[in-house]
């Protein structure tokens, strides 16, 4: 992969003004774009907060979106090595989420992972899953 090479990641990419009028429709033009997800398919739900990563210094505009039925998913070869399918409960289960402290600078930086069971979630994709299950369990109550 060109970037981010060794990362699980979730669809994204960097708004093209001339494709893109809102950083939603870079959303949703990415997810079709990386696995074949068509945007009249999705219905956006949420936007979640934004976040700066570390290294690159991007920031980041997640949304969340309904599907009606699971996606055939068509993963780009120049993009995606593979595709990840995660039940919410695995995210939630009290083994997989631990963090960490890491001496980036002043103050010690929290770093979130997810240990799944062939492979770890970590940085920015992390931070975007905190963030919507945070979400998700504050609408159960």
């Amino acid at each position: 992969m060109p970037t981010h090479r060794g990362e699980i990641v979730l669809p994204g990419g960097k708004v093209q003004p001339e494709l893109d009028a809102t950083p939603l429709h870079t959303a949703l033009r990415e997810a079709e774009e990386e696995v074949g997800i068509r945007p009249a398919d999705v219905e956006v739900v949420a936007e979640l907060d934004w976040i700066t990563t570390v290294g690159s210094r991007f920031t980041i505009a997640p949304f969340v979106g309904l599907l009606p039925h699971r996606p055939a998913l068509a993963p780009n070869p120049a993009e995606v090595v593979k595709v990840l399918v995660t039940p919410l409960a695995e995210l939630l289960a009290d083994h997989t989420f631990r963090e960490e402290l890491w001496d980036l600078g002043l103050p010690d930086r929290s770093i979130i992972f997810y240990d799944l069971p062939d492979e770890t979630v970590w940085g920015a994709t992390a931070r975007i899953l905190t963030g919507f299950l945070s979400r998700l369990l504050a609408l159960r109550g």
